[in-house]
């Protein structure tokens, strides 16, 4: 049975400033919890930061973070993570992740670069997803990263994902889309890596489109509609381990609000409907 950690479920949605008005005076009622980047929304004030303490008050938040640098050479920054911590408390956010990347040495890279695939990397990242949770003082989640190139192939990615999730005893977000553009990018079978993923361990998932560069070439850009095939990839997960929350990202080209709400609409009704199909068996 999967550890239910946190106080999410349904289908969420990204926050993203843009939307901020149109969220200010209702919460769309398909919307059960939103997602943000506290790297944007760390220390603001003003307008805009009490309309996001308003929007906090109203909907369960969680934070997914872009420059942690897990994977990275260099040390841990401990003081911008005790600004995360400090964050997370103010808005009683209980759900933290950032990828499994590194993105930055002597300075940020301002890109999410892949981790080589080796026990010696599993290693370095499980001691700094400890050393996370003592300082945030709460559970880390790590989301399964699409990449472009590998630097080294001594582990399998889907091995060196469960190493790690094992090792650090943490939890998943796992990223539908990534793992489709990983599939073509890197030809493998999409479904075959997604059952071998442990689904106890997944706190809830992402959903986005992505751009085609070339027809074996993606970009996951977060900025066009999803795809039928990744909405597929998304059921196949539901039949595989049972509905668990799952939130839409969009980052560039942003539609308005109700345009949005489509695919968090199509989120919530295949949810509902495995969810109905999970009740009539265990009725029978």
């Amino acid at each position: 049975m999967r550890r239910n950690l946190y106080q999410i479920q349904g289908a969420g949605l990204g926050l993203r400033r843009v939307l901020l008005d149109s969220l200010e005076d209702q919460i769309p009622e398909q919307t059960s919890f939103m997602e943000v980047v506290p790297e944007n929304w760390i220390d603001v004030g003003g307008v805009i930061g009490r309309k996001f303490a308003n929007l906090a008050d109203q909907i369960p938040i969680t934070a997914h973070g872009l420059s942690l640098n897990i994977g990275g050479p260099a040390p841990l920054d401990e003081v911008f993570l005790q600004q995360i911590k400090k964050f997370l408390d103010q808005y009683h956010i209980s759900v933290y992740s950032d990828h499994l990347t590194y993105c930055a040495d002597d300075g940020h890279l301002y890109d999410l670069m892949p981790i080589p695939f080796t026990e010696e990397a599993v290693a370095h990242v499980v001691k700094r997803i400890r050393r996370v949770e003592e300082i945030i003082e709460r559970p880390f989640v790590i989301e399964n990263a699409s990449y472009y190139a590998a630097p080294s192939n001594e582990l399998s990615e889907i091995d060196f994902i469960n190493a790690v999730l094992q090792g650090a005893d943490c939890q998943l977000l796992i990223d539908i889309n990534n793992i489709y553009v990983n599939s073509v990018n890197h030809r493998y079978d999409a479904e075959q890596f997604l059952r071998s993923l442990p689904g106890e361990r997944i706190a809830y998932a992402h959903i986005a489109g992505h751009y085609y560069e070339y027809d074996d070439l993606i970009i996951d850009t977060h900025g066009a509609d999803i795809i039928d095939p990744v909405w597929k990839l998304l059921e196949t997960a539901y039949e595989h381990f049972g509905v668990f929350p799952t939130l839409l990202e969009r980052d560039f080209n942003i539609p308005p609000l109700n345009e949005l709400l489509t695919e968090v609409d199509q989120i919530a009704t295949i949810q509902q409907q495995f969810q109905d199909t999970e009740t009539k068996e265990n009725a029978i």
